[in-house]
């Protein structure tokens, strides 16, 4: 009985492990407004002008982040026109939309590209910023932040 009841456990043993591993690649994330946000699609385009436009969507959200260049360095949010952040939060019930941007002048921040892999067509690196609400919503915060931003391994498409 005791071979039978040891054998029995290391079956279960044996047959119940599994392999649960979730890999977060690509990434868009970051915390906004001191709550943890994650992206669950995100695009990144190249133009023809060689600025970078990368666009991150949940069902309700979408962050904007423009560069004037998908080079690796450090972009400036409001202190340019060319680098610029944006977030838009549209009601599934009502579609209305509250907007929070940036421009010359208008919110500050950094977008940090680290790595910009032209054969594997993938861009990374970091975010961080502050936005004004754009139409003076009086339902919606004046400014939205988002702290720790991280872009991993985004594809990018060249237009």
């Amino acid at each position: 009985m005791k071979k039978l009841l040891l054998l029995l456990a290391v079956l279960f043993s044996l047959f119940s492990c599994e392999e649960n591993v979730k890999f977060n690649n690509p990434s868009f994330q970051g915390t906004k407004d001191n709550v943890f946000w994650r992206a669950t699609q995100t695009t990144a385009r190249v133009n023809s002008g060689g600025t970078l436009v990368m666009e991150a969507y949940t069902a309700t959200e979408i962050v904007t982040l423009k560069t004037s260049s998908a080079a690796q360095g450090t972009y400036f949010i409001g202190t340019t026109p060319t680098s610029t952040a944006s977030y838009v939060y549209t009601d599934p019930i009502t579609k209305e939309s509250i907007t929070y941007s940036s421009g010359f002048g208008v919110g500050d921040g950094q977008i940090v590209i680290t790595e910009y892999n032209q054969v594997d067509k993938t861009i990374s690196g970091t975010f961080k910023f502050n936005l004004e609400n754009t139409f003076n919503d009086p339902l919606a915060a004046p400014t939205l932040n988002f702290q720790n931003g991280v872009f991993y391994k985004i594809p990018v498409t060249i237009n």
